[in-house]
């Protein structure tokens, strides 16, 4: 049965930036008319986090999903965060509660664990995160899990990852047979972009792994697939965070 809430609200929405290709808008609008829901689903997308004040004034809303770059930036705007968002430091579903509140949690290492899951093999013991944004926080989170041990890859040095693009060797790339990409980079329409990785490091022992899900295949993942490694975009993982923040909303 409805709650009250739910009853009044019934707006869900997708919170980021450049999202017009969003997959969520598509999945819960086939979702809420596959299931005779009157709910809709609309994008937020907003140049800066400091306009997310407006979306909260609309006063109408049920749930959000969050996307690049707000992940992080959004908990300050949040009353509270369940265990796991706080643990991991990013947030990308929103409920708003009856009492007024609005709390944070993380679905997207839950979506990540449950999407390679069926790809690992005993010898993906070591993992390269290409990213250090809210996205890799959760796949960090998701591997430590699976007890798979790994190091971050970033642009610049930072104190968080073990190596910059520029450190890596074909020897690193060898030694870390699972290689998960967190960043933007390869999305469409920059469909000809890849990160820059020493590529002839990849072996047939190798996953690759991209939260990527337009285009199907990025380059990185073509990349590897040339090298004869296992590839796996981020399609199911959607799949799976979406379900998971759809059984959060309403409980």
């Amino acid at each position: 049965m409805a709650t009250e809430l739910e009853k009044s609200k019934s707006k869900f929405g997708l919170v980021g930036k450049n999202i017009e290709y969003s997959f969520s808008r598509a999945y819960f609008t086939e979702k809420f008319e596959n299931e005779n829901l009157s709910n809709t689903y609309v994008n937020f997308d907003i140049d800066d986090i400091s306009k997310f004040t407006e979306i909260l004034n609309q006063g109408d809303l049920l749930g959000l999903n969050v996307t690049i770059p707000y992940k992080e930036q959004v908990i300050p705007y949040l009353d509270k965060l369940d265990q796991t968002a706080s643990e991991i430091g990013a947030v990308n579903t929103i409920k708003f509660l009856a009492s007024g509140e609005i709390e944070g949690y993380n679905t997207d290492y839950y979506g990540f664990q449950n999407s390679i899951q069926p790809h690992l093999k005993p010898h993906h013991h070591k993992a390269l995160i290409l990213g250090t944004g809210g996205a890799s926080k959760a796949i960090a989170y998701a591997l430590k899990n699976l007890d798979i041990n790994f190091d971050y890859v970033s642009r610049n040095s930072n104190p968080k990852a073990k190596y910059t693009y520029a450190d890596l060797t074909e020897d690193i790339i060898k030694n870390h047979p699972l290689i998960i990409n967190c960043t933007p980079v390869g999305t469409y329409p920059n469909v000809n972009q890849c990160p820059d990785i020493p590529y002839d490091g990849i072996t047939q022992n190798h996953l690759l792994y991209d939260l990527i899900y337009n285009p199907i295949q990025t380059k990185f993942l073509i990349c590897g697939e040339i090298k004869g490694a296992t590839i796996c975009n981020g399609s199911k993982m959607l799949e799976y965070q979406a379900e998971k923040a759809w059984e959060i909303w309403h409980r």
